[in-house]
């Protein structure tokens, strides 16, 4: 049987603090309205102490969307804590994020201030929360550079005051996925009462390892995964959303599901892409422009014969129509037969291979061939 791993998106909180994509309360409710249409377990829909702006996207998020938990942001502060709560008055199942530095870079020279006095400050943090909703997070900030013995403290003393969920983040992209899953594994192995909450997982992707990092998280007894569509966030973004569940989905024999219709991700993230003007980068995985495009002939022609040869998911698995044959100066024969027949022309083989010759001329001037000039082509042939 499948274990099952809650996605909590933060496209709409950490997503949104990329330069240039903020976007407006009506905005916000499209997405979220989405996000809950795709099957995320929780929605972060954003720091309501920030800004009046954000406090009223939260509160109209919680009226418009009633199936995920709706998640508000707080520092370990108090005005932060009432202001989140107050934003989720109208949550059908609301959550406070809240939480405080544990590495000891953090907590001198952020904080300055000492270990002892995290502690303190965290389980206050968590108990007044506590006060404001049942369902309490806490984030144990730049827990991918704190020290170990400490960081199983802190958790420990979260989850006896009360919280529901503990964030161990990578937050600034630091660890390697054996280092981090290590860390997990060190939680579970080292924090009495930890089967009294949810570890969750959020990582950034600093070095280009958020994906694996939360996938050895996972594996290691997390069960909670926060992400963004398309990977967005800061810095270098997070990890993102479709990696992960497709990760999950294609390597079935690891164990794990989560509620995501896989068939939505496609249209999600262009959505997202559009709505905060961030173009989603060609060959992204997943969701990239060419992650179901062939153009190498040698490609090409094992696609033609198996797609199972060069595709380790369907296109439409992720609301993608179909692959694409892309046809260059790379591309072999059997990629030029099959997209002139599929334009209704058939040719010998003599008369393919003086054709091909003549759209290699081409590929080398345009870069890429359309159909179009395929048809000028072929209708050179025909004519003469």
């Amino acid at each position: 049987m499948s274990q099952r791993v809650q996605i909590f998106d933060t496209t709409l909180r950490d997503g949104e603090q990329v330069p240039g994509s903020q976007l407006t309360t009506e905005e916000k409710i499209i997405v979220a309205t989405q996000l809950e249409k795709l099957g995320v377990d929780v929605i972060e829909a954003g720091f309501p102490i920030s800004s009046p702006g954000d406090f009223r996207s939260v509160m109209e998020i919680s009226k418009a969307v009633r199936e995920p938990i709706i998640c508000a942001l707080s520092r370990a502060v108090t005005g932060d804590i009432d202001a989140a709560g107050d934003a989720l008055q109208f949550a059908k199942r609301g959550r406070i994020h809240t939480g405080i530095g544990s590495s000891d870079i953090h907590i001198q020279h952020k904080f300055n201030t000492t270990r002892e006095k995290i502690i303190e400050r965290a389980i206050a943090a968590t108990k007044y929360a506590k006060t404001k909703v049942e369902d309490v997070e806490f984030y144990c900030e730049d827990a991918g550079r704190a020290d170990l013995v400490f960081l199983a403290q802190l958790v420990e003393a979260v989850i006896a005051a009360g919280a529901t969920v503990v964030n161990i983040p990578d937050t600034t992209g630091y660890c390697l996925p054996e280092e981090y899953g290590a860390k997990i594994k060190y939680i579970f192995e080292n924090v009495k009462g930890i089967h009294n909450a949810t570890i969750s997982i959020h990582c950034h992707n600093d070095l280009g390892l958020a994906t694996a990092n939360s996938l050895a998280g996972i594996r290691e007894g997390a069960r909670q995964v926060e992400v963004t569509m398309n990977g967005i966030g800061e810095r270098a973004g997070n990890t993102s959303l479709e990696e992960v569940v497709m990760a999950l989905n294609v390597h079935k024999e690891l164990g794990y599901e989560t509620g995501v219709n896989s068939q939505l991700i496609y249209p999600t993230s262009q959505l997202v892409s559009k709505m905060m003007r961030m173009p989603v980068q060609a060959n992204k995985a997943i969701v990239g422009r060419n992650a179901f495009a062939h153009s190498s002939g040698i490609h090409q022609d094992g696609f033609l014969k198996n797609t199972l040869n060069y595709e380790i998911m369907n296109p439409q698995d992720v609301g993608v129509d179909k692959s694409d044959i892309v046809l260059t100066a790379r591309s072999g024969r059997h990629a030029l037969k099959h997209r002139l027949e599929l334009l209704g022309f058939t040719f010998e083989k003599a008369i393919l291979d003086d054709l091909y010759k003549k759209f290699l001329d081409v590929a080398d001037l345009k870069k890429e061939v359309n159909d179009k000039d395929l048809v000028d082509l072929a209708r050179t042939v025909v004519i003469a």
